[in-house]
């Protein structure tokens, strides 16, 4: 491991996060594991009707650190729109990792929103609640449905510094219609781009998702933000990875020909491929061997649900500007970054090679731009190798 790789490690520890989450790993590792021990999410028998020929998968997350970003923001701007993201970030990566295994339809979702009341108004919370009920009703007009089981919003300053946003899924589905990883030599893997403006958004999507959140913030963002919004970070951390950027939120850069501010490139909501993969299993169930969420551990996910395998990405996306502004901001090797972030996709196809065209037609349907990224190969062990324009990266 080199000097610089140990700095970024050492940065991400003195901010209290981690891209793999070794600790809760050993943490949950004496735990049932369900059903399909090897699926993406976690699968119980019917508990709700008692009937073996179904399942049930409970599901919960949260939008992560990225409330905090979107409070500077707002703060700075007074725009409220940035909540209603926040709202889409907390489902979606709900929602996506369950369409994982096949479910992609009739989700019953219930929300847990934390604030700190003398910092957050009644505004921000409609805001967020507005943002839910949009994003569903969106779904359907796409054929997703989704249904809101209320929730709880609580006053909890004494814990939350500013807002925590997240929500549990709940959805019962046939267990033939499962979808466990049997990745194997010879697959190919198709990417769905993380980045773009699909048929069902309204405005360009910077492909950030919410992971990675808390370094892209501090290494972005300018250390103003540290003075004027001391509640919006740890008090405990060192002030040497505190925003140590030099952005401003409301500074403008060019991306496809468009003028985005950074602060609302980074907190571009999170895309849910719910849409493009309910159609892509109405046809490709039976051909594909997995379907992988690229959320943290970055191209490196794969890994927890492979064996005697090597994942060979050698035909990314062209990097997309975000993570070029992360990544000069912070100088953080590029080894890290492909570990960190999606980089450009953040969903894997895995599936063999003849029908690779049926699945990125469908996708592109959607203004969803798709490639084959890479291939699998026969190995002993696992690994994955990243071959990028920045380098060639090994991850076992």
């Amino acid at each position: 491991m080199t000097n610089d790789l140990n700095d970024v490690m050492t940065k991400y520890d003195q901010r209290g996060v981690s891209a793999s989450k070794e600790d809760v790993h050993a943490a949950i590792q004496h735990l049932d594991k369900g059903l399909y021990p090897s699926a993406f999410c976690k699968i119980l028998p019917d508990l709700a009707a008692g009937n073996g020929k179904y399942c049930n998968l409970l599901h919960a997350d949260t939008a992560g650190t990225k409330t905090s970003l979107a409070y500077v923001h707002w703060r700075e701007t007074g725009d409220l729109s940035v909540w209603p993201g926040v709202a889409q970030d907390a489902i979606v990566m709900n929602l996506d990792d369950m369409a994982c295994v096949g479910c992609t339809n009739d989700i019953i979702l219930s929300s847990t929103i934390g604030r700190n009341k003398g910092l957050i108004p009644a505004e921000v919370i409609a805001a967020v609640i507005r943002g839910t009920s949009d994003f569903v009703e969106k779904m359907r007009d796409h054929g997703v449905q989704l249904y809101l089981a209320g929730g709880e919003t609580a006053d909890v300053g004494d814990i939350v510094r500013t807002i925590d946003v997240g929500f549990t899924a709940f959805a019962r589905m046939k267990r033939s219609e499962v979808l466990v990883p049997s990745i194997r030599s010879g697959d190919v893997i198709v990417g769905l781009a993380s980045f773009g403006q699909s048929t069902y958004e309204t405005e360009y999507n910077g492909g950030m998702g919410s992971n990675g959140l808390t370094a892209a913030r501090h290494d972005v963002l300018s250390k103003v933000y540290a003075e004027k919004y001391p509640e919006s970070f740890d008090p405990r951390l060192p002030n040497e990875v505190v925003y140590t950027g030099n952005r401003l939120v409301t500074e403008k850069i060019l991306v496809e020909n468009q003028n985005i501010s950074v602060g609302k490139l980074i907190l571009s909501p999170t895309r849910t491929y719910l849409p493009v993969l309910q159609e892509i299993l109405q046809t490709q169930r039976k051909k594909i061997h997995g379907i992988i969420h690229v959320t943290g551990g970055g191209q490196t996910k794969v890994l927890k649900f492979v064996k005697d395998v090597h994942i060979v990405k050698d035909n990314l996306f062209e990097l997309p500007p975000l993570f070029k502004l992360i990544q000069e901001s912070s100088k953080t090797p590029w080894r890290e970054m492909y570990q960190v972030f999606n980089m450009g996709h953040r969903m894997e196809i895995y599936l063999p090679a003849q029908h690779a065209d049926t699945v990125m037609a469908i996708a592109e349907k959607y203004g969803i731009k798709a490639r084959v990224i890479g291939r699998v190969k026969r190995s002993e062990g696992e690994k994955v190798t990243v071959k990028s324009s920045f380098g060639k990266f090994e991850y076992m």
